[in-house]
């Protein structure tokens, strides 16, 4: 899976990192970021979910 977060769009909601704490953090600004070795979802059933969640649609996953 491909995850892409745009950091010109997010404004640091952290819906993602309630949703897939697994693979999302918040960098030291707020913003969101993929955990390294996360970048590919890790098989995380919650990633969806996640994109789903974010409040300014800044986060897009394909297979």
């Amino acid at each position: 899976m491909h995850i892409d977060i745009d950091k010109d769009v997010c404004i640091g909601a952290g819906q993602c990192a309630l949703a897939a704490p697994g693979v999302f953090t918040q960098d030291d600004d707020g913003f969101s970021e993929l955990l390294p070795g996360r970048e590919d979802g890790a098989g995380d059933p919650m990633v969806r979910e996640a994109a789903r969640a974010c409040p300014v649609g800044a986060i897009t996953t394909s297979d």
